[in-house]
Parts: structure tokens; sequence; C-alpha cells
């Protein structure tokens, strides 16, 4: 970047051109070993096709916030956490069975054409969707290592990458054992905090600043402001997944509802819920909805417990806690306004 000025488009389009770049070589060398394969490696490509590039924003800055310098390395670095993430969303629209991703059909949806004369089609599309999240996810190490970083400096972030994984599928397991379970806080948030805030906030943060070679205070800082700030983005997705517009968000809003699923949300609605609104939560979850009658139905009883007020004033004391625990660490003017900055943008947004 030419100034030290935090210019989010700029950098998300030096992201975007590293991913795009890098992703359509990867998938024509997939496409190659036979024909066939066309459709998978278009979902390869499809994967990074979008995205605001937070992850590889907060790793960027987990570098330069040690007084590093830019460079296209680093970003060529950074942007291996949006490989990352793209892993991570195909596996997880697999899970949950989402029909939607930004405005266009999940992976395990599009991949049904390529199966469609197959025996047990739908399985079939699935298991490709599943091998492309496991092919993006060798790929975000295969550009991790081959970033142009020196080798000393990817050995100080390597150990890390294990961390992100382990409590990343921590995480998803977690969702899925206390899917259909009785609503409850203190559970959804150890969800939200393994499955989502960990790898996109805080772990971004701590490989850049290993990569920089960060000290142990530095590092402390860098957990101590990702943590409740991760919790704060994943608790605004869960109420623009429900309340948002989807033409916004680009998400298919009835998914936590007809999933059951764990989220803080329903948890406080739950824990307010007397005992008739309880019993007309259990009719209405999980359920398929065609009409979208019941996901009205909750979405009124949600904002008749206030339930989404609680969960706007959680996202604000963790915004508040992350911003105090930057103000307090001793990092370059530049950086804190750009982590300033990308605090407001995972939390203050409409998809």
């Amino acid at each position: 970047m030419t100034s030290e000025r935090w210019e989010p488009a700029v950098f998300k389009a030096r992201v975007d051109d590293v991913l795009h770049r890098f992703v359509a070589r990867e998938a024509d060398q997939f496409a190659a070993v036979d024909p066939a394969l066309g459709p998978v490696a278009e979902q390869l490509e499809a994967a990074v096709a979008d995205g605001k590039r937070l992850r590889a924003a907060f790793c960027y800055w987990g570098w330069r916030a040690v007084g590093q310098p830019d460079s296209d390395a680093l970003v060529r670095a950074a942007s291996s956490m949006e490989l990352v993430h793209a892993a991570a969303v195909v596996h997880d629209d697999l899970i949950d069975d989402s029909p939607l991703r930004h405005g266009r059909p999940t992976a395990h949806i599009a991949l049904r054409g390529a199966v469609r004369r197959r025996p047990r089609s739908a399985a079939a599309a699935r298991s490709l969707a599943m091998l492309v999240g496991d092919l993006l996810t060798g790929l975000a190490g295969q550009l991790f290592t081959t970033s142009g970083l020196p080798a000393a400096y990817l050995a100080r972030a390597r150990p890390l990458w294990s961390v992100l994984t382990r409590e990343l599928i921590a995480g998803e397991c977690l969702e899925i054992l206390r899917t259909g379970a009785e609503p409850d806080t203190a559970a959804s948030l150890k969800v939200i905090r393994y499955k989502t805030a960990k790898y996109t906030v805080e772990q971004p943060l701590l490989i850049g600043g290993a990569l920089a070679g960060a000290g142990g205070r530095l590092r402390s800082g860098y957990s101590a402001y990702g943590l409740p700030l991760g919790e704060a983005f994943q608790l605004r997705d869960d109420l623009i997944g429900l309340f948002g517009n989807v033409a916004d968000t680009g998400k298919a809003g009835a998914d936590d509802v007809r999933g059951h699923r764990p989220t803080a949300l329903l948890a406080e609605t739950w824990r307010v819920a007397g005992a008739d609104d309880r019993e007309r939560l259990r009719a209405l979850l999980g359920r398929p909805d065609p009409d979208g009658a019941g996901l009205r139905a909750v979405r009124e009883l949600m904002r008749r417990l206030k339930a989404p007020d609680r969960v706007e004033a959680m996202i604000a004391a963790r915004v508040a806690e992350a911003l105090g625990t930057l103000h307090e660490l001793d990092v370059p003017p530049h950086a804190a306004a750009a982590l300033t900055a990308l605090a407001h943008s995972a939390a203050v947004r409409l998809s």
C-alpha cells in the first residue's frame, strides 16, 4: 500500500487478485486431470469469488502492528486466511444443508448438475462438495508457504496453523453436538468462540504477529482484542441471518430456525421465555417451513421478548472490550486506526 492510511477497498482488491489468480491456476491444473472434473474446479473458483477479506486484513495488521512494512509477500500470506475461510464455508454449508451463499447455490447444490444421472445423486454432490472444502484447506497451506516471506518467518507461524485447525473443527463439532439441544447462552457462546471468533480475528492476528516476530505482550493483546471482537462478528452474523435482508445477506434466512442451531439469539429468547412461549418455539424449530409462516412467527416471538436487543447489547459490550484493549497496546498509530476501523467493519454490517 502506498500510504500508511488504511484503505479497505485497495487492500481487498489486492487480496482478490492474489486469490483469483492462485485458485484459477490450481483449478486449471485440477481440471486438466480429466474433463469430468470441470464442475468441481468451477466450485473451487466460486468459493473465493466473493468476500469481505476481513481475515486477511487481520493477519496483515497483525504483522504491520509490530512495525513491519507492507509487501506483496505479506499480502499473499495473509490471503491464505481467506482459503481457510472458503474451506470452512463449503463444509459449513454442507453440514447445515444451506442452499444459498452470496446469492448463489452452495457447492453441494451446484454440483448436483454434475451427478444428476448418477445413483444417489444428492449424496454424490455432497461428497464432491466435501472434497472441494478439503482441497481448499490444502491450498491455504500451499499459498502460505509459497508466499515469498522468509522461511524463518514462516516457521515462527507454522505451529499456529494446527491450533487454528483444531479450534475451528472443535467449534464445528460442538455446533453439531449442540444442535437440537435445549438452548443455552453459555454453550452457544462457546460454539461461537471456537467455530468463528478464533479463526476470524484472533488466529489471523496471531499468525501475522508470529510472522513479524511479535513479543508476548503484544500477542496477549491480540487475543484480548480478537476474541471478543470475533464473538461480536458472529453475533452480528446470527442477527442479520435471521432479521437481515436476503438481498444483502445472500443467504437463506430460515437456516438457523430450520436447523434448530445453537445460536445465542435463540438461547436468549429461550432464557426469558415462559412455558407457553417455549412450547411455541419447540413447535416451530427444526421443521419444514415452505411458506415462511414459521419463520415469521419465530421472528415475532424473538422481537416480543427483546432477544435481538439483548444480542445487540452483547455485540456492543464486546466491541467496547476489544477497543479498550487496543487502546492499551503500544502499536503504531496507523495500525491502531486500522484495527479500530476493522472492529467496526466486523460488528456493524448488513451482510
